[in-house]
């Protein structure tokens, strides 16, 4: 983590959470659009349906490591970035999620007594 003098380090722009997590459905749509392809081009390209991919990239559904291997061969987006952002999306909506967040506080205070 980044230290600056006098600067708290959860205002520094590197260590903020956004105030919204970013689904990698929105950067596989933004890669669509730049390339001008269509949702249907790509489902038929890598052998997937139009509505899961559409489930995708309106974040209805997960990237798992397969469909980002396949959208890398077809789109030269890196799997491991759409994982990434997926993993950090979960994370932040883990977070969010305030009786998940109960769930965990309770554990760590009957773990800390062990």
């Amino acid at each position: 983590m980044i230290t600056l003098k006098g600067i708290a380090p959860d205002m520094i722009a590197n260590n903020l959470t956004p105030y919204e997590p970013t689904h990698p459905g929105e950067l596989i749509k933004d890669e669509l659009e730049a390339l001008n392809l269509t949702q249907a081009c790509l489902a038929k390209s890598i052998g997937v349906s139009p509505s899961l991919l559409n489930e995708v990239i309106n974040g209805k559904r997960a990237v798992n490591t397969e469909l980002a291997l396949l959208i890398e061969a077809a789109m030269d987006l890196p799997s491991d970035l759409l994982l990434k952002l997926q993993s950090d999306y979960n994370m932040q909506m883990a977070k969010s999620d305030t009786s998940f967040m109960k769930r965990l506080a309770s554990i760590r205070g009957i773990a800390a007594a062990l």
